[in-house]
């Protein structure tokens, strides 16, 4: 069955027993990822990675893990990305069987209306499907109040928007920063707290957010000194790895587009006019560079590469800042080669 923006929070936190499979898909996958994340919490479960492959040459090996009893008792829920039709088979097995002791998430990027798997999810009543779109507007500022209230947060639209834009409209860094923030103010579900902008003007993570998108920008331009410099600077415990990435997305994000209207024959000049409030006076200079550096195709092959690396980061044990490091700096040597 077809979840709404409206019913899925309560289909995550308040799981149907019946329902053994959730695809989350759609092109903002960290919103998908929430998603499933709330989902494990909710059945007081721990997460179990299955890899997509694996299920691709044994189909009939998914229902049989989602129909065995965990080793040590605890609950699980079966964890699949990246997810496409290469699963199908399996999932289908595992609707098909007469029952399931764990629930299995598939977190898929945009897949297509004929999509198999995305007909099985949706034709289902074992399963749910959501697909996951980037907020925007008093979506975006309700979704931060939403979660604020999960973490004892109480939240005028006016923080809510701040915060989104902060974070990019990133489910899952807003969920972090409010997490952190409920700290700060001693907030909890039993004692809920208002926030407020001194709050956020404290701990908030504007200031650790221009760190990294300097890194990212110091990666498209091409200046090798400099990002080996910022890179020493990094924690050896890779915590900061992940919001370096993104940030490395939100600014793909927007020269991608801003490259594109350079190549259909639109002025550069016009073009970073055009960007207007979307840009911060001083950080101009750099996406002018980046934007003469950089053809849309290849900044799409990059953007490829940072999710690529996000679920690199996430999923598979290693040296985080090692294997960051690495990526950033061939994204430079590209860039350093580039005589535009």
């Amino acid at each position: 069955m077809k979840a709404s923006k409206q019913s899925v929070a309560r289909a995550v936190d308040q799981p149907d027993r019946e329902v053994r499979f959730y695809l989350f898909h759609g092109p903002d996958e960290a919103q998908s990822r929430a998603l499933g994340a709330r989902l494990v919490e909710a059945l007081g479960a721990s997460r179990f990675l299955v890899a997509a492959g694996a299920v691709k040459s044994d189909p009939a090996a998914l229902a049989d893990e989602a129909g065995a009893m965990s080793l040590f008792g605890g609950a699980r829920v079966l964890w699949i990305e990246p997810a496409g039709d290469d699963i199908a088979a399996g999932v289908e097995a595992l609707l098909e069987a007469p029952a399931a002791e764990s629930a299995t998430v598939a977190i898929a990027g945009s897949l297509r209306k004929t999509s198999t798997l995305l007909k099985l999810a949706e034709g289902s009543p074992h399963a749910l499907s959501f697909a996951a779109y980037a907020p925007e507007g008093q979506d975006a500022e309700r979704m931060v109040i939403d979660i604020g209230r999960r973490f004892g947060l109480k939240i005028a639209p006016p923080v809510a928007a701040r915060i989104a834009a902060t974070c990019g409209n990133d489910q899952a860094i807003v969920s972090q920063e409010l997490q952190k923030l409920a700290l700060y103010v001693d907030a909890s579900p039993h004692s809920p707290k208002e926030l407020d902008h001194e709050a956020i003007d404290a701990v908030g993570a504007e200031a650790a957010e221009g760190d990294f998108l300097r890194l990212a920008d110091l990666a498209l331009s091409g200046d090798l000194a400099g990002l080996a410099e910022e890179l020493s600077k990094l924690s050896a415990a890779g915590s900061e790895t992940i919001p370096v990435v993104r940030s490395l997305q939100r600014r793909l994000l927007m020269l991608a587009p801003a490259r594109a209207k350079v190549e259909r024959g639109e002025r550069l000049d016009a073009v970073m006019t055009s960007l207007g409030k979307s840009l911060f006076w001083k950080d101009k200079p750099v996406v002018e560079k980046m934007l003469a550096k950089w053809s849309a195709e290849d900044l799409a092959k990059v953007a490829e590469r940072a999710g690529e690396l996000e679920r690199a980061l996430m999923f598979e044990p290693g040296p985080e800042r090692e294997t960051l490091g690495e990526e950033l700096l061939a994204i430079a040597r590209a860039a350093h080669g580039r005589r535009r």
